[in-house]
């Protein structure tokens, strides 16, 4: 099917993107600047961008006329705290008036749930959207989910910035409030679900999990979900605007956010609907195993395993490769970048990393981490490599596990299995401008992670900056032949 994703650049477009690209369909990202459309290049080249501002009038030419269907995934919350709804409601006429010039048959869009009659700002937008969407000159699909639990979802990153910031938390009375989570997955699974099913056309649905949950049940969840200490205390004297302020200097989310955030809060959203559940036959995801599926490096595994199968079948070979990503959001980072001379030698020593080889800088210490590594309980160094100069998916490489290694595009990824407070990742590319980028990514859990990060970094300086530099200038030295 010929497909316009709209809201390509957000977070449930990025995630349903490389999944409408695996089920063969042919996907048209409309964006406001093609420029900031996070994606790599090998994705770009097997999708059409086109450059759109829906707030703009419209200019039809740009779509072609031979959609099947659409995707409508635009709001405009953190673009303003006053008449974002205003602005939501002429992107979506405008929207229209772009897809009557064409042959799509159904659009999709995915809204809030809207059970009382008394709605928040963003709440009755997205009905006033959903309203707007249903007099277009197609078939409507309609989503409605409360708070999405994922890495990278704006409500579920609020919670993990509470949660891992602050042991002890003094909160506004909203955190009472029940609403009904729902795991990225299975939003996914919706989305994709409903396309193309004519028993959808015209309808709406509602979508959740199987927990209904008090944001501050939520909150507690998660931190045992993590093993994190956490106490919750609940006074009635914050103001919304107070809650938002709050929320903006502790989290990283920007105060227009919080404060169209913090309006919805008040407003309970529960499903009271599981047709499309039972139609789809979609086994629900609870509370803690959505959290668990955006943290546990089972996830990574899982990409492991699926690159180890498509390397038997040939299916999806080079595509797995631009999907696994390293996660962003609450995450600490080391980068380095350095001009390679000779390329191939340096990407020879990426290869032969670890081991007998070691690490290129300061292998005393690299020694006497795995050492304290393996007093914790960990694995150490013992695990050593499996090939001298060789690599593949799913290989142990001392206390790392190998979660890509592709020479072609000459990138190498490790997953971190020593005993922190929190995860790690160690990223090698060599781009095709000759310059090498090494990237150490920490995710950590709770204060205790961030602690562990920043008393490290002195030492980071000194082995991470020498490390890029030897592997980069490495030159191993040519065995001596004997005369007989």
């Amino acid at each position: 099917m010929k497909i316009l994703l709209t809201g390509a650049n957000g977070y449930i477009g990025m995630r349903l993107l490389p999944l409408l690209l695996e089920q063969r369909h042919e996907v048209i990202c409309a964006v406001r600047d093609s420029k900031r459309l996070s994606v790599s290049p090998k994705i770009r080249e097997k999708i059409q961008v086109v450059e759109i501002d829906f707030l703009a009038d419209p200019d039809t030419s740009k779509l072609p006329k031979d959609l099947d269907a659409a995707y409508y995934l635009i709001h405009s919350m953190t673009s303003s705290t006053s008449d974002f709804d205003e602005k939501e409601e002429l992107s979506a006429k405008n929207f229209n008036t772009y897809l009557a010039e064409t042959n799509c048959k159904q659009v999709i869009y995915l809204s809030g749930i809207v059970n009382e009659e008394n709605l928040s700002k963003h709440l009755s937008s997205r009905k006033k959207v959903e309203d707007t969407l249903y007099k277009g000159r197609f078939n409507l699909t309609v989503l409605r989910a409360a708070i999405i639990v994922g890495s990278g979802s704006s409500s579920f990153e609020i919670i993990r910035d509470l949660c891992e910031k602050l042991p002890v938390m003094i909160t506004p009375k909203w955190v009472k409030t029940s609403c009904q989570p729902i795991a990225i997955r299975n939003v996914l699974q919706y989305l994709s679900g409903v396309l193309g099913n004519e028993k959808c056309y015209n309808e709406s649905f509602d979508i959740g999990g199987p927990d209904i949950l008090s944001y501050k049940q939520m909150m507690l969840l998660y931190a045992k979900v993590r093993e994190l200490s956490l106490t919750i205390i609940d006074v009635p004297v914050m103001t919304p605007k107070v809650s938002s302020y709050w929320l903006y200097f502790v989290t990283s989310t920007s105060y227009k956010l919080a404060l169209n955030l913090v309006d919805s809060m008040r407003i309970e959203v529960i499903s009271k609907d599981t047709r499309l559940q039972k139609m789809l036959q979609v086994k629900p995801i609870n509370y803690m195993d959505a959290i668990r599926l955006a943290f546990e490096k089972i996830e990574q595994n899982q990409v492991v395993s699926s690159w180890k199968d498509s390397m038997v079948s040939g299916r999806f070979r080079k595509d797995l490769n631009h999907y696994i990503k390293v996660p962003e959001y609450g995450c600490l980072k080391d980068r380095q970048s350095i001009k390679l001379e000779n390329p191939e030698q340096a990407l020879k020593n990426i290869w032969s990393i670890g081991g007998k080889r070691g690490w290129y800088y300061a292998n005393t210490l690299w020694k006497i981490r795995g050492f304290l590594d393996k007093v914790a309980g960990g694995v150490g160094l013992r695990r050593g490599r499996t090939h001298d100069n060789e690599l593949y998916e799913g290989d142990s490489l001392d206390f790392w596990r190998v979660l890509l290694a592709d020479k072609e595009e000459k990138r190498l990824l490790l997953f971190a299995e020593m005993k922190v407070p929190g995860e790690a990742w160690l990223d090698w590319e060599i781009d095709d401008n000759n310059i090498l980028h090494q990237t150490a990514t920490f995710r950590p859990r709770g204060l205790w992670g961030r602690l562990y990060w920043f008393s490290m970094l002195p030492f980071h300086y000194f082995i991470f900056g020498g490390m890029i530099r030897n592997i980069s200038s490495y030159q191993p030295k040519e065995k001596k032949l004997l005369n007989t």
